[in-house]
């Protein structure tokens, strides 16, 4: 007897775990579900009561960590999957109070997403949202932040010549750093100079803090010229990043060369080719002479001080108030009037220190020949003096790019 209720008390249990069972699976089979929730349906009862659903960071890998701060700029951001596929990645970038959507693609695979551009924004938070299915076909949605490094030193550019200004066919487009650059070529390729209509422009580093471009010849007349500076973020020296992200564009007029002729002291203004008149000026004396070669208008004022010490003189002179000046190098070289020199000097003698005089009235007049070209003339009109006893402008003394051959200004592109 005893042998035989314990027989009956095993199968009493059996039956027990088998009704437990059909109750299970009944009251699995009773819930409702579109087959998409994580828990739901037949799989999550068996799920709950042999381990939970994989958790979302297990199911869907976001680098960089979650909650990660001063993320470096080159650390690679990625969404994957070990299985099943990602559904959905949307990736927001948000800085200088902007939110950007940040591109990027699904693998055909459906394991990775990476974004369009590699390289992470400094100081900027980025968000990620992601959906994905897992190898059983369960959805899980993730939802990360990180932040980027925030640079101590930053690097900008002074960009000649200004935005929306019309300017003649010499122009250059000059860009000056504030800091030295020594990754010169990772500066040179965020730097883009366009025309239309299109012109071969190419760049030319002046020591570690000047990149300028030209075309081979002067820009045509009525040329849009756009200079992209994508330099935020850049890094322009070790742990020197770029700040900038910004278009200058500018408008090429008409062109005007005039030719100053030393020897003879006289001027010719040349409009699109047209002789427009012939000028009497007065050069650089015997022992402080002016450069030969050719030169760019940088600056037009219409009255300003000069002083021999501010040049590299001593105190040869001091004059307050000098009329219709207009800069053609960055040393000191002026094209102005002179009010002070006898009107008979112009055209007869050289008597400057090295810059190039047209007479002129006190404060500047309206019909002399000084205030009828400071009238007619424009930034990046091009000025070129001949036949001094002086060598010829340094390229990089103002905008002199115009007297290095092509070969040589193309040769001094960091980008080989």
């Amino acid at each position: 007897m005893r042998h035989v209720h314990g027989r009956a008390r095993r199968a009493g249990a059996a039956l027990a775990a088998l009704l437990t069972w059909a109750g299970l699976l009944a009251g699995a089979a009773g819930c409702t579900s579109d087959g998409d929730g994580i828990g739901s349906g037949i799989g999550s009862g068996i799920g709950e009561m042999f381990g939970k659903q994989p958790a979302a960071e297990d199911v869907i890998r976001v680098t960089p960590d979650d909650g990660s701060k001063a993320v470096p700029p080159e650390k690679k951001l990625s969404v994957r999957v070990p299985d099943g596929r990602l559904e959905s990645v949307k990736v927001v970038r948000s800085q200088d109070a902007q939110e950007t959507p940040v591109p990027g693609r699904i693998s055909e695979d459906g394991l990775s997403w990476r974004p369009d551009d590699d390289r992470l924004a400094l100081a900027a938070k980025y968000t990620v949202d992601a959906v994905a299915l897992d190898g059983g076909g369960h959805r899980s949605a993730r939802h990360t932040t990180f932040t980027t490094k925030v640079p101590e030193e930053r690097f900008i550019a002074y960009v000649a010549p200004e935005n929306r200004s019309v300017v003649g066919t010499g122009m250059i487009v000059s860009l000056e750093f504030n800091r030295e650059i020594t990754h010169r070529a990772a500066v040179e390729r965020a730097v883009t100079v366009t025309a239309e209509p299109a012109v071969e422009i190419r760049p030319h580093w002046f020591g570690k803090d000047r990149l300028d471009f030209r075309p081979k010849s002067y820009w045509k007349p009525g040329t849009e010229v756009t200079v992209d500076l994508a330099l935020r973020d850049v890094e322009g020296a070790k742990g020197v990043y770029g700040l900038q992200h910004k278009k200058v564009t500018f408008t090429v007029g008409r062109s005007q060369v005039s030719r100053v002729d030393a020897l003879e002291r006289t001027m010719e203004v040349r409009r699109d080719g047209t002789l427009l008149a012939t000028v009497p000026i007065t050069a650089g004396a015997p022992t402080t002479p002016t450069y030969n070669g050719r030169m760019v208008i940088t600056e037009m004022l219409e009255v300003t001080r000069m002083n021999s010490r501010t040049v590299g003189f001593g105190g040869e002179y001091d004059i307050p108030d000098v009329p219709h000046a207009i800069r053609l190098t960055s040393s000191g070289t002026f094209l102005h009037g002179n009010y002070w020199a006898p009107a008979d000097t112009f055209g007869r003698a050289n008597v400057s220190h090295g810059c190039i005089g047209l007479r002129d009235d006190k404060g500047g007049g309206s019909d002399t020949p000084a205030g009828w070209f400071f009238d007619r003339s424009l930034v990046g009109d091009v000025v070129e003096v001949v036949h001094s006893k002086d060598k010829t402008v340094a390229p990089d003394n103002g905008l002199g790019g115009w007297n290095m051959k092509w070969k040589q200004w193309k040769a001094g592109s960091a980008v080989k």
